[in-house]
């Protein structure tokens, strides 16, 4: 059994952890609730704008009149991979970067080892594990997260826009975790560019013939790539709330762990000092009891 010295100096340990443990809880809970409202604001306009997007891409057919929804063979691939600065967030990063890589080598495998599938991290950790494992990294945006609005990330919308627009890419994924509570994300593989028509069976199927106001030139100018960027800063946004709850979910198991380990050490502490007072009375007791025999 460990002496009573290292049990207190174990104990102060574990109360030091739960202590920043605690302290990181709070903090984390205290940006989820602004990343929360954030993204719960944003949700509806976005979600409306994409169903918006679906059917005028799917209404404007002509590659000249909406260079984002208009198909074409996959030969390049860019997958934009959205993770965090900061661990101790659990399985949050592991679980993107995992998955992402997976999709590749199953989906894009062929593409992959012909050097045709690029990497944009969003988040050191992402940058950091592909740089490590080799992938080829076309860019990396870490610093959105220090100030994060709409106007610091439109920029970086609108350069993987324009590679697609130049047919540099074919194909444009984005892959985050969606925020549905503090304790739950939802890892999202979603298809950026070409836009993806709406999805329709013989029931809901109709014709689309549309009447233009504004014209056509007008919504492709400004509706479409505005759209667009929305749907990259709603997915932005999304992480961000995801990470703070899963963050805020995993200190919160650490401080509650930290106080088991105290409470067992405590156990083990008293323990120990009982035997070690028990011991020492046997040593008085039969000390006297040599002294009554002499």
């Amino acid at each position: 059994m460990a002496n009573l010295k290292e049990i207190r100096n174990r104990i102060a340990s574990v109360s030091s952890t739960r202590q920043i443990t605690s302290a990181m809880k709070m903090v984390s809970a205290a940006k989820l609730r602004r990343a929360q409202e954030a993204i719960q604001q944003m949700r509806p306009y976005a979600e409306q704008m994409q169903i918006i997007l679906s059917y005028l891409s799917d209404a404007i057919r002509d590659e000249e009149d909406d260079p984002f929804g208009v198909h074409r063979e996959v030969e390049r691939v860019l997958v934009v991979m959205i993770t965090s600065n900061r661990g101790l967030c659990g399985g949050f990063n592991s679980n993107v970067i995992k998955s992402t890589v997976n999709m590749v080598r199953e989906e894009y495998g062929s593409l992959l080892r012909q050097n045709s599938v690029d990497f944009y991290a969003v988040g050191k950790r992402g940058a950091k594990y592909l740089r490590k494992n080799d992938f080829n990294v076309v860019g990396d945006s870490s610093d959105l997260f220090d100030d994060l609005n709409f106007e610091n990330v439109m920029p970086v919308a609108e350069s993987i826009m324009t590679d697609y627009i130049d047919r540099k890419y074919d194909r444009i994924l984005l892959v985050y975790n969606q925020f549905k509570n503090a304790a739950v994300q939802l890892l999202t593989f979603e298809q950026f560019l070409p836009v993806v028509p709406p999805e329709q069976d013989e029931e809901t199927a109709y014709v689309t013939d549309y009447i233009f106001e504004p014209s056509k030139e007008f919504i492709v100018k400004e509706l479409i790539p505005k759209s667009l960027k929305i749907q990259f800063y709603k997915s932005i946004l999304d992480s961000n709330a995801a990470e703070h709850g899963a963050r805020m979910t995993a200190m919160h198991k650490a401080t509650d762990n930290a106080t088991e380990i105290i409470r067992d050490l405590r156990l083990t502490y008293n323990k120990a000092r009982q035997a070690s007072i028990t011991n020492e009375i046997l040593e008085i007791v039969s000390g006297a009891e040599a002294l009554k025999k002499d």
